[in-house]
């Protein structure tokens, strides 16, 4: 599901990647419509940079990018096994294993 960037979601981003500049992604030209995957592959200069970046999130706000990434308009298929793996963690320590098995469903989903 395609999303333009809200207010908010340039507040998050901002909070991840701070040296975040603009919507449009370096590689493509094309406007973000997620978070999580500009932040990995752009940003993250590895995998522990990766969890540092999403960790900076307070509950809140990574509970909003849960109900996104469950409602499919946070996309993850461009994230990597590796990277998904540490998302997930993070999800399951914040909010439980049943929302990171849902989440996982729809990383399954995405990915096929």
């Amino acid at each position: 599901m395609v999303r333009t960037l809200q207010e908010r979601d340039l507040a998050l981003l901002t909070i991840m990647a701070p040296e975040f500049s603009g919507v449009l992604c370096q590689g493509s030209g094309a406007a973000y419509k997620s978070l999580i995957p500009p932040v990995a592959n752009h940003y993250a200069t590895s995998a522990e940079d990766f969890i540092s970046r999403i960790s900076r999130l307070n509950y809140d706000d990574f509970s909003y990018l849960i109900d996104l990434m469950l409602s499919g308009e946070e996309s993850l298929h461009c994230l990597s096994p590796e990277y998904y793996s540490l998302l997930e963690n993070r999800i399951r320590e914040l909010v439980g294993p049943d929302i990171a098995r849902k989440v996982s469903a729809r990383y399954a989903l995405e990915c096929e």
